[in-house]
């Protein structure tokens, strides 16, 4: 027997071992018990149709009806209250989750080369499928065994208290990334291309500057913080200082791999040409560090 007849025949054969032994999870109101109800319909429906997994409507319809188990239970968990719920809500929740499981099994096995839409769509669909149960599991193990809330806070909770706090996120967004990360990462790297190509040109400040450069990178953020606190006050702009001190020296360092990283017969055609070292480094240095550039580019975002 398949795996999923077996997810289908285990919620069909449990489903009325806890309807008749312990149902009261049931009782709270007609709408969850219909909503319980639809999940073991379509177990049916896809154990003896074989065809109904097969096509998409029957694939979508089969995915609401479990999602209309998942709220019955999440209805009946809330409504009972914490630590109120009996064993046959953890026993259909159990077969559910395998359910759920199968619904995951028959998306992810849809053919995505044929229509790229349709690729799109199932791409994004099974790993919010997988999300969503994850989360559904969060929710009900953290309400019905009333875990405390300091230990791990219940899905819904942190969505209210996020929903409660926007005004709040939002100032601190604005003064954190808005003005400090990013004023701080835009002028760390642009200042470590400016001070590359300053270095590159004038090459005793590769003797003078880079080994100032690499003992300055050295240092620790608990040491450079209070002295950028120090100069430039509390407010945001002793954070972009952080931020530009972080990100200057990769940069730097990359831009500089990456302009001594162009090919010496490049560099002799430029000459045959009478290039000038402008033309050369706009023309053919620049584009030839553009991928250490990038690679900056993704240190700084992290260290920003």
């Amino acid at each position: 027997m398949k795996i999923s007849g077996i997810f289908y025949w285990l919620f069909i054969i449990c489903f009325p071992i806890q309807f008749l032994f312990s149902r009261d999870w049931m009782s709270f109101g007609v709408n969850t018990f219909l909503f319980a109800l639809m999940p073991l319909i379509g177990a049916a429906a896809a154990l003896f149709r074989k065809g109904v997994t097969v096509l998409m409507p029957g694939k979508i319809v089969i995915t609401l009806v479990v999602a209309s188990g998942c709220i019955a239970t999440l209805n009946s968990v809330h409504s009972a209250g914490s630590g109120t719920t009996s064993w046959g809500i953890w026993l259909y929740v159990v077969t559910l989750v395998g359910l759920m499981w199968e619904v995951m099994g028959f998306w992810s096995r849809v053919e995505t080369q044929l229509n790229k839409k349709t690729g799109i769509v199932i791409n994004l669909l099974v790993p919010l499928l997988f999300g969503g149960m994850l989360l559904y599991l969060w929710e009900m193990l953290t309400i019905g065994f009333e875990v405390p809330q300091v230990l791990l806070p219940a899905p819904s909770l942190i969505g209210v208290a996020f929903a409660n706090s926007l005004e709040m996120l939002w100032a601190d967004f604005q003064q954190t990334f808005l003005k400090a990360v990013l004023a701080g990462f835009f002028m760390g790297c642009v200042s470590g291309i400016l001070v590359a190509v300053l270095v590159d040109k004038v090459p005793f400040l590769q003797r003078g500057l880079l080994p100032l450069g690499n003992l300055a990178s050295a240092l620790p953020i608990v040491g450079v913080a209070p002295i950028m606190v120090m100069w430039f006050g509390f407010d945001w702009q002793s954070k972009a200082a952080v931020v530009v001190m972080m990100t200057f020296f990769p940069m730097l360092v990359n831009t500089l791999t990456g302009l001594k990283s162009t090919d010496r017969m490049e560099l002799d055609l430029m000459h045959s040409y009478a290039a000038d070292y402008w033309q050369m480094l706009l023309k053919v240095r620049l584009p030839n560090a553009l991928p250490f550039i990038f690679n900056a580019l993704k240190i700084n975002s992290t260290l920003a």
